[in-house]
Order: structure tokens, then C-alpha cells, then sequence
């Protein structure tokens, strides 16, 4: 991967952590399934819409679809992780093929204009190019929607060292009285945590490393330290951008948040790192557009004009820009994807494609109504009902709207 184009996601991951982390919330989310959609925005954008996704990115429009499929293509090359693309389009609108032709390799389709349907067929993208993890595209339909944009980004990773896992009553802090997976694990690799100093204090830095090409780092900080700093500091020391002191040349005593260290007689000529941390599950849905002016997108959420000449001759604004991403860490692995869409709508004096001439029937149950189930070639009848009482819909764990049964008479 090139040096300026990972710089220029880590920078978007760092910004992105500042809004996504203002309030100390859990979450997940994945500026590298955003990044290159971003990019290939870019290079059909013009005027003010096209400088602000290049001041997004980091790097000039004129070379961000290069730079997007480099990446995609050196995503694809890491082992445990699979990253996709997907484009589809309504019917009716032409796209430039000087655009069109540098997307990278990935799926394309036509838009029906049923939102339903449309839905469907995404999800079934988005489930198939995640391996599960993830079984929908986040999309919002504007009325008048023609072009969806979607990245799909899936990891699974083994530990090289699985930890060993055991149920702990938390006695104190913030978990107490909970009942957690506890993971557990000695290592002889001290380097394997390091510590790094950041604006709101020191962070503790732990890599649990995987068989394939990607690792996971843990990163605590002190009590009370803003998450999005500790995100950012160990953001910086991951990357290099920052300095961090491995554990080998840490001094005895609590050199970081979380780490003890001391030097001990043993019969055992080894050094060992013991970890105990706990396993977790994260999933979070998030509006790009709520952020708008981060990704670059607030000029060209304007339906007023056209922002994009250099993908299609008809005027397109920016409809809807959402990630759905999900993370999982336990004894002996990590998964984590992340699904981004981003759907294009007309702008300006454009309309969509002309409507043609059609009928419309409407019928309603909502009285008792009844069912038969009947076998197509031998029109056999399997099953046959009457309806007066249907399923209440689940809120917070129960029925709700369903009606009691009546009191049984003596």
C-alpha cells in the first residue's frame, strides 16, 4: 500500500474518533471502508464539492481513483481480510465512461426504483461479501435516488496465542456486579505491550497478534482520560507517528495505565507479559451525513445543483451516506467488517427517468381473514385457517398490541 494514501485513512480514522467518541459511547467504525468511496466521489465531482472531498481525503482529486483501487487491490491481498465494491444504477442514467471505466473491478447493477426489492438485492451484496457479519447495506432511499455507491470490508482473524477464557464476578469499577468473559493469557514477548504519552496521559498499547496479516492492539488509558484521546494517542503510536516505549525498556512500578511491571527471582530463565482482558461485541450505525463537512459531503448534499459532471451528464447531489460495522474479540479471535453505502440522487433541473402509464389495486386485511395452503400441481389443500388475532410486534423483549385472551367462563 502506498505511504501517502495510508496516512491519508488513519488521518480520516483520527478525525473521525473526535466525532464518533465525543461522548465517551461504545462504537465501531471503519474510515477505510468510507475512504475509498470518498475518493471515487472525488474524481467525479466538480467545483466546491470537489474540493472539499479532496481537503477530506488529504490528497488531490485528480489522484484519488487511483489511489482508491491501489487500495482496495492491496486490501484484497491481506490474508484474513476480504474488501469489495459495488455500483448500481437506475436504469435510465447515463454515467461517463472516463469515470465509470476507473472504478475498480467490483459488482455492478441496476436500481428497480423499488426500494424493496433494491434492499433486497443489496443486502444479499452486502451478507455474501461479508460472510454474514454483516446482512444488509445501511441505505436511505431519497425519493428521487439513482446510484448507489457500497464498499463491504470483512476480517476474521486467528490468535497466534489463544487466550484462555473463564466467567469473573467484577468485584470494583465501572463493571461491578457484572458476570464477564475474561480472557487470559502469558506470553514471553514483553514487547508485545508498549506505552505511549498522549495530551490526556499515558496509554497502555497491547498488540494481540494474529496467524494471518492483521493484528489487534488494546488500548487503555487513564481513569477518566476522553476516549477519543486515548483512541488518538494510540492511534499515533500504532502507526509510528507518535513514539511509544516497549516493555522491554519500561522501568519497574506502573509505567502505564493497567501495567505493572518487576524484576523477580524465577527458575524460569524467561520474561513473560501475562494479559487479562474480556471479550466483547460492538456493532453501531452511523449517518455520515450527520457529519457531513468531516467527509467532505456538505456541498454535495445540495439537491439544489449538480456536483457531479465528471460521473454522469445529469445533475446528481448526494442522498444518503451511512457505514453499518460490527467488531467481535474473544479467546480465540477477531472479527470485525463494515458496510458503507452512499446514494446518489438528482440535483438541480434534473428529473428522473419519465414514469409509464400503469395500474394501481389495493386491498386491505385488517378484519379476520382466512388462509388455505394448497399444493400447486395437485391443487391439494395442506392447510387451511382463520385469522382474528395477529402477532403483536416485539418491543424490548415482549408483544406489545397483541390482544389478552379472554377470561375463561366457570
Amino acid at each position: 500500500m502506498k505511504t501517502e494514501t495510508v496516512r491519508a485513512v488513519n488521518r480520516l480514522t483520527g478525525h473521525w474518533a473526535a466525532q464518533a467518541l465525543a461522548r465517551d459511547t461504545g462504537t465501531v467504525f471503519a474510515a477505510s471502508g468510507v475512504w475509498p468511496l470518498l475518493a471515487l466521489l472525488a474524481d467525479g465531482a466538480s467545483g466546491p464539492a470537489r474540493a472539499e472531498l479532496a481537503q477530506a481525503l488529504d490528497i488531490p482529486a485528480d489522484a484519488a481513483a487511483g489511489a482508491a483501487r491501489e487500495l482496495l487491490a492491496a486490501l484484497a491481498g491481506v490474508r484474513g481480510l476480504r474488501a469489495a465494491t459495488g455500483l448500481w444504477t437506475a436504469a435510465g442514467l447515463p454515467l461517463e465512461e472516463d469515470w465509470s471505466s476507473r472504478l475498480p473491478a467490483g459488482a455492478r447493477g441496476t436500481l428497480t426504483g423499488v426500494p424493496f426489492a433494491d434492499e433486497r438485492a443489496l443486502d444479499a451484496w452486502a451478507a455474501e461479501r461479508t460472510g454474514g457479519l454483516i446482512e444488509h447495506v445501511p441505505v436511505t432511499w431519497p425519493g428521487d435516488s439513482c446510484l448507489v455507491l457500497a464498499s463491504a470490508l470483512a476480517l476474521r482473524v486467528r490468535w497466534a496465542e489463544p487466550f484462555r477464557e473463564t466467567p469473573l464476578a467484577m468485584a470494583e469499577g465501572p463493571w461491578a456486579r457484572r458476570v464477564l468473559r475474561r480472557l487470559s493469557r502469558s506470553t514471553r514477548a514483553l514487547d508485545g505491550v508498549r506505552v505511549a504519552d498522549g495530551p490526556a496521559g499515558p496509554v497502555t498499547v497491547l498488540e494481540v497478534a494474529g496467524t494471518e496479516d492483521v493484528d489487534v492492539h488494546l488500548l487503555l488509558g487513564e481513569p477518566g482520560a476522553p476516549s477519543r484521546s486515548v483512541l488518538r494517542t494510540g492511534l499515533a503510536a500504532v502507526t509510528g507517528a507518535a513514539a511509544s516505549l516497549p516493555g522491554s525498556e519500561l522501568p519497574d512500578g506502573t509505567p502505564g495505565p493497567g501495567l505493572t511491571i518487576r524484576t523477580e527471582d524465577s527458575p524460569y530463565p524467561v520474561d513473560l507479559l501475562t494479559v487479562h482482558a474480556v471479550a466483547f461485541s460492538l456493532s453501531a450505525d452511523h449517518d455520515l451525513l450527520d457529519h457531513a463537512p468531516l467527509f467532505g459531503l456538505d456541498t454535495a448534499t445540495d439537491a439544489d445543483r449538480g456536483h457531479f459532471r465528471g460521473i454522469s451528464s445529469e445533475p446528481l447531489a448526494i442522498g444518503s451516506a451511512r457505514q453499518s460495522a460490527m467488531a467481535r474479540f474473544h479467546a480465540t479471535g477477531f472479527e470485525a467488517a463494515a458496510v458503507t453505502s452512499v446514494v446518489g440522487r438528482f440535483g438541480g433541473a434534473a428529473r428522473p427517468p419519465a414514469n409509464r402509464r400503469v395500474r394501481r389495486a389495493d386491498v386491505r386485511f385488517d378484519r379476520p381473514f382466512g388462509f388455505l395452503a394448497v399444493h400447486r400441481a395437485s391443487r391439494l389443500v395442506l392447510a387451511a385457517g382463520w385469522v382474528t388475532d395477529p402477532d403483536g410486534a416485539v418491543e424490548g423483549g415482549r408483544h406489545v398490541g397483541a390482544r389478552r385472551p379472554a377470561p375463561r367462563s366457570r
